[in-house]
């Protein structure tokens, strides 16, 4: 069963349903453009979702306020900076660097490996986001690990990038998100010829998450797919 069905992500742009997979590097362009638009939506909680969770001893609202300036910067797409930080202002690297062990450091990697994606550092990327330690939710975990595996197909290892893609989307288990992830993995597998797992995903989509807005465009894909 699924949980927390009628959890909604809203997005500045909505995602792209019908672009052509005839080429690798547009597939990769549009998967990471997907991830990044799902991670977008929850990144601005990733910080009162932790902490607000967790009791903060002296260090961690230490961290918490040493960590406010970069996760500004990144806000407003300034992602070296956010990273290496500027005058008193602390950068991800640093708080991760001063205030190892604590949960806020420990959102600082995954900002950083955001940032470094941006920045179009990927090996910098997967460090940071395979550091980072997943904690018991169903949207901002996931989506790290949807971003992880996004990056893995960046650097060419496509069966990675389903696994994580798929472990991705059992972990969030809701509407929101997990149509996304599988739809990235679906279109990962017709780019490499296996139309016929696609089309699991794409109806795993349409039954079990037949609440979420994509569900109601499976259709198309499987299609698509079945040519």
């Amino acid at each position: 069963m699924t949980k927390n069905k009628n959890q909604q992500v809203k997005t500045d742009e909505p995602i792209a349903l019908d672009v052509q997979l005839s080429k690798g590097e547009a597939f990769i362009e549009k998967n990471w453009k997907k991830i990044a638009i799902a991670i977008a939506a929850v990144i601005v909680v990733v910080a009162g979702f932790y902490l607000y969770k967790n009791y903060m001893n002296g260090k961690e609202l230490e961290a918490q306020k040493a960590i406010a300036g970069a996760q500004t910067a990144f806000a407003q797409q300034q992602y070296e900076q956010s990273l290496k930080g500027e005058g008193n202002m602390k950068g991800f690297l640093k708080v991760i660097d001063e205030f190892s062990g604590t949960k806020t450091a420990n959102i600082a990697k995954l900002y950083a490996g955001l940032a470094y994606a941006k920045t179009d550092k990927v090996d910098e990327a997967i460090k940071m986001l395979e550091d980072f330690s997943s904690q018991d939710d169903q949207m901002v975990s996931p989506s790290a690990i949807a971003a992880l595996g996004n990056l893995y197909v960046q650097k060419g290892d496509s069966e990675k990038g389903l696994k994580t893609l798929l472990k991705a989307a059992d972990a969030a288990d809701n509407d929101a998100v997990s149509p996304v992830f599988l739809l990235q993995a679906g279109e990962l597998y017709e780019s490499m010829g296996q139309n016929d797992k696609a089309v699991e995903l794409y109806n795993r989509i349409k039954k079990d998450y037949f609440r979420s807005p994509l569900s109601m465009e499976m259709d198309k894909y499987i299609e698509r797919a079945t040519k």
